[in-house]
């Protein structure tokens, strides 16, 4: 076997890529882990949800294997530091969720601006408008690009911040941000969005000594792990009130059982990973993956065979490209 696939990819995706591999695709193996590790053993490629982890103890029965792909971006499950020690790649569509991310930043925007007012005086309370507000983005993505681009036509102005980009580079102008400082970023913006992709080194970034000083009324969308944040930092500014209200399209596990900080916060949103979710996303990131998976196995067997475990469990989305 030349590729295990759990996840269900584009059908056309697939069908391009088995009739160059022996392709086995089950997404029932998801939850049958003992099974999926059998199968594991004989493939050199394998493309799994991010609900799966594939650690140390995984990687170690699959011999063969030379590539792990997932359509999810950011690490997640997959020990990096474990594939490298094994020669195995890591294989994720750069960039293939980055309109449907960039349009859902947007509409959060929209949506948070508009539907938690502010108090006016004289005990009126209004909306906001993007067009009048500095937008902050947190980490210089390929999402970062497309949602700049989409706030400047509605005339905000927008600055950024990446602890891994200088504020000298070129890829800040050519984005139409202007880099500032992180504090500096929170101090004035009307609206934050977090994009930065998530390393051990950035935990708990957005602290209290920035959240405290964070200017007043500001809401907050974060695409990235909850975990760049401080839990009860972020707790303390929304329950004061100092951020109006926030939308995180994915929380950290228990971050809101009966207890912790954030239980019972009325202002915060949260969504299960709803942003880079379109039909569109993950054609162009099945393309993107079996590509990469196919070039990385070497010289293609003319005769492979797809094997489909459960022809009807496939997301069949249209309107892939055909490869070139």
């Amino acid at each position: 076997m030349d590729v295990l696939i759990v996840e269900p990819l584009e059908q056309r995706a697939l069908d391009w890529l088995g009739k160059r591999r022996a392709v086995h695709l089950d997404p029932s193996l998801a939850a049958e882990p003992r099974r999926f590790e059998a199968l594991l053993a004989q493939a050199r490629a394998v493309v799994v949800p991010a609900s799966m982890p594939m650690d140390a103890r995984t990687l170690m029965s699959a011999p063969a294997l030379r590539a792990v792909g997932r359509l999810e971006g950011g690490p997640g499950t997959i020990d990096l530091i474990a594939c490298e020690s094994a020669g195995i790649a890591v294989v994720q569509p750069a960039g293939a969720g980055s309109v449907a991310e960039a349009e859902f930043a947007t509409a959060a925007m929209l949506q948070l601006l508009r539907r938690v007012p502010v108090h006016e005086g004289h005990g009126v309370y209004v909306g906001r408008e993007l067009s009048s507000s500095t937008v902050g983005i947190v980490g210089m993505s390929p999402t970062a690009r497309l949602l700049s681009q989409l706030a400047g036509n509605f005339g905000a102005r927008v600055v950024g911040y990446d602890p891994a980009l200088h504020a000298s580079d070129v890829a800040w102008r050519q984005a139409g941000i202007r880099a500032v400082p992180l504090a500096e970023l929170l101090e004035t913006c009307d609206v934050v969005v977090v994009l930065l992709a998530y390393y051990s080194r950035y935990h708990g970034l957005l602290g209290e000594r920035l959240l405290e000083s964070c200017k007043r009324d500001q809401v907050l969308v974060c695409l990235s792990p909850a975990a760049l944040f401080d839990e009860q930092a972020l707790a303390a500014a929304l329950r004061s009130g100092r951020i109006a209200a926030a939308w995180f399209d994915r929380l950290e596990p228990g971050w809101l059982d009966i207890g912790r900080p954030l239980s019972g916060v009325d202002t915060l949103h949260v969504t299960s990973r709803l942003a880079p979710s379109t039909r569109e996303a993950r054609a162009r990131g099945a393309w993107a993956l079996v590509r990469r998976i196919d070039a990385l196995l070497g010289v293609a067997d003319p005769q492979a065979a797809f094997s489909e475990t459960v022809p009807d469990v496939l997301a069949g989305l249209a309107g892939g490209p055909a490869p070139a």
